[in-house]
């Protein structure tokens, strides 16, 4: 029987190596770092099998490379970039990796937070310039018995108010449905921004949740108030946050993702009362390696035509 050829939009350097190694084991693995250029192998054509990431764009134009493609194996839990209408429309089977990275994400939420509030960064820069000896550093702020806002409480959002609750936090949240839950929940995001006194956002990126964080909702929140991001960029209006921050409308943010990623606005690279990550809230060895577990396990399901353990609703049909 022929090996499957399966096609790989994340660059070799870049996969982990039990990922690697199990795709290599399932097929014929081929890499095209710029496919929509052209492809290096004539055999992509071939493919039945995608790997991509969440913060790719994989949509028609792409998926036209692809006549035989019936599996895409998003190694992430966002699909923002992915067009399901055209995945359902050619019964194409796409999978994801949920819940494997969850406590991570959430950990690393707190990790931004603290960091804003305690300054850590701006201490470690301090004390490494030399200036201890000569100068005060100055205050930061509690974070327990404070307000802690989530917008969204999914799978992510969820641990994150447990992390909340041994940090002696309140906790209130939106969601569209009321959950099971000893939290306050909110109508809306500007009801909730007025309440907390920091404002994480996990909400799932799309075209509904383009700019949920606005000018309106910066205002909400008040010069005593933060926000930290670790869901997807286009959920901020980045402008808005930008004027927010230099003229003292909120006190500060943590942003672990960008509206224009891996580009970050210059404004935002000279504010002290911003924290910067590059997009690395699950980058931990340990989740990268379940994750990359989780993407195997729904690459054999779909090669022994067994249901996918983590289908993304709304690709196609079983």
């Amino acid at each position: 029987m022929t090996a499957p050829v399966i096609v790989s939009l994340i660059p070799e350097k870049l996969m982990r190596p039990k990922m690697l190694e199990g795709l290599r084991a399932l097929g014929d693995v081929l890499f095209e770092p710029d496919p929509l250029s052209g492809f290096q192998s004539e055999r992509a054509a071939e493919a039945r099998i995608l790997v991509g990431a969440h913060n790719m764009q994989v949509k028609k134009p792409l998926l036209d490379r692809f006549p035989e493609l019936e599996m895409t194996a998003d190694y992430g839990v966002g699909f923002d970039g992915y067009e399901l209408a055209e995945f359902a429309r050619r019964g194409i089977a796409l999978s994801n990796t949920p819940d494997v990275l969850s406590r991570d994400v959430a950990d690393f939420g707190f990790a931004l937070l603290l960091s804003l509030t305690r300054r850590t960064a701006e201490a470690d820069a301090f004390v490494r310039a030399g200036r201890w000896p000569n100068e005060d550093f100055g205050l930061g702020r509690r974070i327990f018995g404070k307000r802690i806002g989530i917008a969204g409480l999914g799978r992510i959002g969820s641990v994150l108010a447990q992390r909340a609750a041994a940090f002696e936090m309140e906790v209130g949240y939106t969601a569209r449905h009321e959950k099971p839950v000893p939290y306050k929940r909110f109508a809306d995001m500007k009801s909730l921004a007025e309440w907390a006194d920091f404002l994480v956002v996990v909400i799932p990126g799309s075209p509904e949740t383009h700019h949920l964080v606005n000018a309106e909702v910066l205002d909400a929140l008040g010069p005593q108030g933060m926000l930290v991001n670790i869901a997807r960029g286009a959920l901020v209006d980045t402008e808005a946050l930008i004027k927010a921050l230099r003229e003292g409308r909120i006190a500060g943010a943590a942003l672990d993702v960008f509206e224009h990623e891996p580009h970050v606005e210059t404004e935002l690279l000279g504010m002290k009362n911003v924290v910067l990550a590059p997009h690395i809230a699950s980058g931990t060895f340990e989740t990268r390696d379940d994750m990359a577990d989780l993407l195997l396990e729904n690459v054999r399901a779909f090669l022994e035509g067994k249901p996918l353990v983590t289908r993304v609703p709304g690709s196609y049909t079983e």
